[in-house]
Parts: structure tokens; C-alpha cells; sequence
């Protein structure tokens, strides 16, 4: 319990509870999204932790924090090249079904039970086609589609039409798949690590400034607005989710020195706990809360351990779940009550996050180890010269798949 064990000595990439605790905090934001969404409210999280994270933004942590883990491993393991391609693989294909299903099933079904025709619908100048096209590389430049869904309990509370807020963190994931790709290439990632470190302290020192600037505010207090000029990137999320993804890198870069073990996840619920209280979450409770999710990856029980191992349902489940909440409110599921809502939704986005795996996501991945014929001839003459190219296998599908960044906020401004 209190062994001075490594955080090298004690994860298996074959045996963690990752595939759980992505669910788990999928399911985090699916709640977070059901008081906006259903009732035009807050979600309880605010008030939980006296203002400072909803439980969408919980959700997000814990994202953010296992992928920097995860992806930072296969950055050091894999060349540029395939390095993109197996995070392509893995994010692309079940967001571009996602994008199609939205638009061409799920949106005229939407414009049918608010109009009774679909007058209008394909020649609406954000119309589906559009909202495809558009948003095709994951940084999203269309919510709404064909001026549906104005009437409802999230449109009265922001103004905006949004068929899939979740989808607006994605383009910050990938961002930080470029950062990592591009340590990687330059050898940062093997040797000079520290570089990594320097990175996360700098985002610290972010955090400790916010607070400074503004003490008696809860919450972080990054300002918002474009990056370079760019509207659809925002200057808050990406300095807090890129944060959050260095401490996960940070983890697995000095995994041999962090120790993990029960004391100091004691210790971390204590932070965690005390900055809910008095404030500064973000500058010592997300470093707690990020010990606290790998020490829970290691230390849950055995038959957490098996879950998403096999089928990973988190990324379907993550992309599926605001259109379907979205599509229960035209049919008046909240009136059934909170809980009902939340348990339907769950349900309906499980009925589309398990074909997504299975027929899409899972498919895909089956190509990572594809050589363009150019790259093949490349190898061979590489190996004629006696130099060997080849990788080593990829662990596990619970150690390797990416995590996921959460939905919304709406509370920040957020579609």
C-alpha cells in the first residue's frame, strides 16, 4: 500500500482501467450536457466545486490527462509518419461517419419533426452538405444546420443552433498530436525530456497567474479569444487543454521517478479536495487529479480493468451523445425527469457508439500498419543496406486508443 513503487514499475499497458475511466468520463459529460441541453440550466458541478469546474470540465480533465499519457508513449515508440497515422486512423474516420450521420440522417429527422417537410433543408445556406464540408478537418466552422433546432431549451439559453457542441474539442487533441509528433521528430521526447517539463511549468505559471490576476473569481481565468488570427481556435482552451495534455506527457516521460503508489493518492485526494474548498483548483488540483487518474488506472479493481480493452466504445460514445440528447428534447424525454433523460440518452448513444466501433473505428485501425508503396521500396533498400526499420508491436488497444476531450461548457461561452 505505501511501497515506494514507480509509476514505471506499476502500470501495465495491458492491464488499466483506461478503457473505464474514459467511459466514465464520457458519461461525465453526457450528464454535464443533460441540465443545458434538457432544462436550459447549469449543470451541478459549478455549485459542487464552488464555481471552479462543472462536471463537463472534470470530464475534460481527465481527457486530456490520459491522452497526454498515452499518446506521448506511442510518440516515443513510432516515426513521424506512422505516429500520424495511427492517430488519423483513430480519430478521423468515426468523425467523418459521425459528421455524415448528422447531416443526412439525424438533421432531416430533426427537420421533419419541427416543420413537417424538408422545404428548404438541402438548399439552406448552411445546409447539410455544408455543415460536412466545412468541418470535414475536425476544426469546426458549422454548429447548426439548415437553422434547425432554434426552438429549444439550449437555444434559448445561448442563441446559438448546435447539432454536436462536443465535436468543437477535437481540434485541440490533434493539436497536441502535432506538438508531440514535432518533439518527437526533433528528439526532445528521448533526449531532451526536460524540454517537456519546461513546457508544463510555463502552463503552470499560466495557472498561478490567472489566480493572481484574479483571486477572488473561481475558475480559471484564461482570456479568450482567436489564435493567430484564427476565430475558430480559443486562446483559453488551448493554453488550459494543452496543459492538462503536458501533464499526462510529464507522467510518462518521468514515469521512473514518480512514485505511485496509496500515500500519495491520499495525498492528491487531499489537494483535490482542499483547492475544491478554497479555491485553485486549477493550479494544484489538476496536477492532484492527474496523479489521482493514473493511480486509479493501476489501482481500480481487476473487472474494471477488462473494460474497453476489447471494444472501445468511448470515442462513439463521446461524438454521439449531443445529437442524440439534442433529438430526445424534440420528443419530450425531459419531461420524464432528469434521471430518465440522462438513462435514454445513455441508452440511445450506446445504440450508435457500438456500431461505430465495430463498423467503423475498429475496420480503420486495421489499416495502421499499411506502407504506401513508395515508403515499401524505401524500407527494402534500407534493409539491403543492413538498416532495419521495423517497429515493435503496438501494445494493446486499451494502452494505445486516444482519449477524448469533453463537450462544451456552456457556462464558459462555449457552443
Amino acid at each position: 500500500m505505501w511501497a515506494r513503487r514507480t509509476l514505471a514499475d506499476a502500470f501495465s499497458p495491458r492491464d488499466n482501467s483506461f478503457g473505464f475511466l474514459r467511459l466514465f468520463f464520457a458519461f461525465l459529460v453526457l450528464l454535464s450536457h443533460t441540465y443545458p441541453l434538457g432544462y436550459g440550466r447549469d449543470d451541478p458541478g459549478a455549485g459542487i466545486t464552488n464555481g471552479q469546474a462543472e462536471l463537463g470540465e472534470i470530464g475534460i480533465i481527465g481527457f486530456f490527462v490520459i491522452s497526454g499519457f498515452l499518446i506521448t508513449r506511442s510518440g516515443l515508440r513510432f516515426g513521424l509518419g506512422r505516429f500520424l497515422w495511427h492517430r488519423a486512423l483513430r480519430i478521423l474516420p468515426g468523425f467523418w461517419v459521425c459528421l455524415a450521420f448528422t447531416a443526412f440522417v439525424l438533421a432531416p429527422l430533426v427537420a421533419l419533426l419541427e416543420r413537417g417537410n424538408l422545404r428548404g433543408f438541402w438548399s439552406h445556406s448552411d445546409g447539410p452538405v455544408q455543415y460536412v464540408v466545412k468541418n470535414l478537418f475536425v476544426a469546426m466552422q458549422q454548429y447548426g444546420i439548415s437553422d434547425l433546432l432554434r426552438d429549444t431549451p439550449y437555444a434559448h439559453r445561448t442563441g446559438d443552433s448546435v447539432f454536436d457542441g462536443s465535436l468543437w474539442s477535437l481540434m485541440y487533441e490533434v493539436g497536441c498530436y502535432f506538438m508531440i509528433g514535432g518533439l518527437a521528430l526533433v528528439g526532445v521526447l528521448k533526449r531532451a525530456k526536460v524540454v517537456v517539463l519546461v513546457m508544463a511549468a510555463a502552463g503552470f505559471a499560466v495557472m498561478v497567474y490567472d489566480l493572481i490576476q484574479a483571486p477572488h473569481v473561481p475558475g480559471p481565468q484564461g482570456i479568450h479569444g482567436p489564435v493567430f488570427g484564427f476565430h475558430g481556435l480559443d486562446r483559453y482552451s488551448l493554453i488550459y487543454l494543452t496543459y492538462l495534455f503536458l501533464l499526462g506527457a510529464v507522467f510518462e516521460l518521468y514515469k521512473n521517478r514518480i512514485v505511485m503508489n496509496d500515500a500519495g493518492a491520499v495525498l492528491a485526494v487531499v489537494v483535490v479536495v482542499a483547492t475544491v474548498e478554497l479555491g485553485g483548483v486549477d493550479v494544484l488540483g489538476y496536477p492532484a487529479f492527474a496523479y489521482l487518474i493514473l493511480w486509479s488506472a493501476i489501482r481500480l479493481p481487476k473487472w474494471l480493468r477488462g473494460i474497453g480493452r476489447r471494444q472501445d466504445y468511448s470515442y462513439g460514445f463521446y461524438i454521439y451523445a449531443f445529437p442524440v440528447q439534442q433529438l430526445l428534447v424534440l420528443f419530450g424525454v425531459p419531461d420524464w425527469g432528469l434521471w430518465t433523460y440522462a438513462l435514454v440518452a445513455t441508452v440511445g448513444t450506446f445504440a450508435l457508439a457500438v456500431p461505430s466501433w465495430h463498423l467503423v473505428e475498429r475496420p480503420a485501425m486495421r489499416f495502421k500498419d499499411w506502407t504506401p508503396r513508395w515508403a515499401q521500396r524505401t524500407t527494402a533498400g534500407d534493409q539491403a543496406s543492413g538498416m532495419s526499420t521495423r517497429e515493435a508491436p503496438e501494445p494493446s488497444a486499451a494502452a494505445t486508443q486516444t482519449s477524448l476531450a469533453e463537450g462544451p461548457s456552456p457556462a464558459r461561452g462555449r457552443p
